[in-house]
């Protein structure tokens, strides 16, 4: 395993880490602990030390699975990291409400690296309101976190705004060699670079969209380099720059760990020709994806019960494959469950979660319009 030095805070994390927001689940959406533990455990017998999680990631369930998946192990073992939501606090007592509830679920008495969570330009003055960074500090002085830091969602002015409000030691940013011009984008890594911060990505496959495409697509890596996956070449891609310590991945089965740690066993840098190759690829994909979502799911739920991430990726699936087939079973199944585009009565309720800034509603329309029950496109 490829580990990075964060030399401020004279600690060496792994390059790859378990992002717990897709953790592999049973048939009534609950949290497979069995299955999770074993990932787990093939992780840290392979090298990797990083685990992260977030309040609300799987309806709230991820951080009691992981407090009980980590009891297992010694503490000093691993490092281990959470997020404060504001948007889930009501008025300020909750900010210490939700931080003590953190740790019961954790079943821990610390956080290594402790995030303000998808900052943007409205947490940013609700953190200054509320005095936030004055409860972190404190936290700190007590030893029940050990870094401060955030994870950002919003426009680069609002990137800049926030790096420059507070000396953080650490911030989790979107990238991928898609979206290097969305939210701070390529730019904003080499800000972080610039101020000496420590750069840990998330969406490094955005969503599980850069793990595999079409096959007239999927050759031009396969040509280069038959036996890899395509996905290894995200993570590449993000761990040739000398910044980004730290890749998250939200893997959500044995076999996704697997294949990312071997991606990261014995590391190689991209060539400027697998660079070059790199950009080839992502310009394709870029003139097939037309909804740019990443399938988060921080737009859920929604209150008339719109599956927007899955009424999105049926979209951009069918635009990128193109096949009739599939049209047909995927979105047959948003209109068996009663949860596809056409029951959006456009509240606006989304708008205001998408850390896409996507415009939900119109593009849900755009969504029915493939409805396979309309037998043509309107």
């Amino acid at each position: 395993m490829k580990y990075n030095k964060l030399e401020k805070m004279n600690k060496e994390i792994s390059m790859l880490g378990l992002g717990c927001m897709r953790l592999p689940v049973n048939e009534d959406d609950t949290i497979d602990i069995n299955a999770t533990k074993e990932m787990v455990k093939y992780a840290f017998d392979n090298g990797m030390n990083y685990i992260d999680t977030a309040y609300f990631y799987h309806k709230g369930q991820s951080e009691t699975a992981m407090g009980e998946v980590l009891k297992d192990y010694d503490r000093e073992s691993y490092y281990l990291s959470t997020k404060m939501p504001l948007w889930m606090a009501k008025e300020e007592s909750d900010i210490e409400m939700i931080f003590n509830d953190q740790l019961n679920k954790l079943q821990t008495d610390y956080i290594d690296f402790y995030f303000m969570h998808a900052m943007n330009a409205k947490r940013i003055k609700q953190m200054i309101e509320w005095n936030v960074i004055e409860k972190l500090e404190r936290w700190k002085q007590e030893g029940k976190i050990k870094h401060i830091g955030f994870s950002f969602h919003g426009k680069y002015e609002e990137f800049i705004e926030l790096l420059d409000f507070y000396d953080w030691e650490f911030s989790l940013i979107q990238l991928n060699y898609i979206d290097t011009d969305h939210q701070q984008g390529i730019e904003g890594l080499f800000e972080l670079e610039r101020r000496g911060i420590p750069a840990f990505i998330m969406e490094p496959i955005k969503g599980g969209n850069l793990a595999g495409f079409s096959d007239d697509i999927e050759v031009h890596f396969k040509n280069k380099e038959p036996n890899m996956s395509i996905a290894s070449w995200a993570i590449r891609w993000l761990g040739t720059f000398n910044n980004v310590k730290l890749v998250l991945s939200g893997m959500s089965s044995l076999d996704n760990m697997k294949d990312n740690i071997a991606t990261c066993t014995d590391f190689k840098p991209l060539t400027d020709e697998e660079n070059q190759l790199v950009d080839q690829v992502a310009k394709e994909i870029k003139s097939r994806l037309e909804i740019d979502c990443t399938g988060c799911n921080y737009c859920l739920p929604c209150p008339f019960n719109v599956n927007i991430p899955k009424s999105f990726s049926t979209y951009n699936d069918y635009r990128m494959y193109g096949r009739d087939n599939y049209l047909d079973w995927a979105y047959g199944l948003l209109i068996r469950d009663k949860n596809g585009p056409e029951v959006c009565v456009n509240c606006g309720v989304c708008l205001d979660k998408c850390p896409q800034n996507l415009d939900i509603p119109a593009l849900l329309e755009k969504v029915g319009t493939i409805n396979p029950t309309l037998k043509e496109e309107k």
